[in-house]
């Protein structure tokens, strides 16, 4: 795939010699042509000074992102509450990471924006990472949500946009469960009627954690996810994930590229 120009910021954009330096911010993502709309439309993005995580180590500097038509002066919306948790003060409710922004198209003629962002560190390396979509709207003359959702990172959570398959157009996640057997919550967002996504599917998954399956959890799932929606069934080909996958089986629910451990992990 080719390289995003909005990809994460990483320790080399930082001029680490001084706490007080600021780390360059990504470069303006035009909006208007993607949505057909007036000139001026970006997405405009801010980098504070840069910080120290909670492991002395520096990192960049709070993000400010804002969708603008007159060059930041207005935001329509900003996206700075992307995983603030309401009441509860933090310093991981602030995005220091810009992971991707970019266009996608549930449907024909119908763009959204994708962005996901991401807190500063933990101690044990964790982070906040959140994702919106946005669409344009014309009567209102603003890009408003259709879906948003945050995770941790440290448990292989993952939200994806699904840009191909049978599938193309929802979003899907998977989380962790929080009693064992320990494996994860697979659901299936879909655009309904009002251009904004809700769940169609949920459960729990075949996956568990830490069974070695080097596969992340919504390709592992892929199988099992298409059959509950009546898509695929036992027999046809497998539905298999972008990356290699030179010894493709099920066992039991979950697909495997590979050998699984003589004996699972965790």
């Amino acid at each position: 795939m080719k390289p995003s120009p909005f990809s994460r910021l990483t320790a080399s954009w930082l001029i680490a010699a001084s706490a007080s330096a600021v780390a360059a911010a990504p470069a303006p993502v035009d909006l208007s042509r993607p949505f057909g709309i007036a000139p001026g439309w970006q997405l405009l993005s801010h980098q504070g000074p840069a910080i120290e995580d909670a492991g002395g180590d520096p990192a960049p500097g709070a993000l400010h992102l804002c969708i603008t038509h007159d060059h930041g002066r207005t935001c329509r919306p900003a996206l700075d509450d992307m995983f603030a948790m309401p009441g509860n003060k933090s310093v991981f409710d602030t995005a220091h990471y810009l992971d991707e922004a970019r266009v996608v198209h549930p449907r024909p003629g119908h763009p959204l924006l994708w962005v996901q962002v991401a807190s500063m560190y933990s101690g044990d390396g964790d982070q906040r990472v959140g994702r919106v979509a946005l669409a344009y709207d014309r009567a209102a003359d603003r890009f408003v949500p259709v879906f948003r959702q945050w995770t941790g990172h440290n448990n292989n959570q993952e939200v994806r946009f699904i840009d191909k398959g049978p599938l193309r157009g929802t979003i899907i996640s998977a989380e962790p469960t929080s009693d064992p057997p320990f494996g994860f919550w697979i659901t299936v967002n879909q655009m309904n009627g009002s251009g904004h996504y809700a769940p169609i599917l949920s459960y729990r998954s075949g996956t568990r954690y830490g069974d070695g399956n080097p596969l992340a959890v919504i390709d592992s799932e892929m199988p099992e996810t298409l059959r509950r929606l009546k898509l695929w069934q036992p027999g046809q080909k497998l539905p298999l994930p972008d990356r290699a996958c030179p010894k493709p089986r099920l066992i039991g629910q979950v697909l495997w590229c590979t050998d699984p451990p003589a004996k699972p992990l965790g």
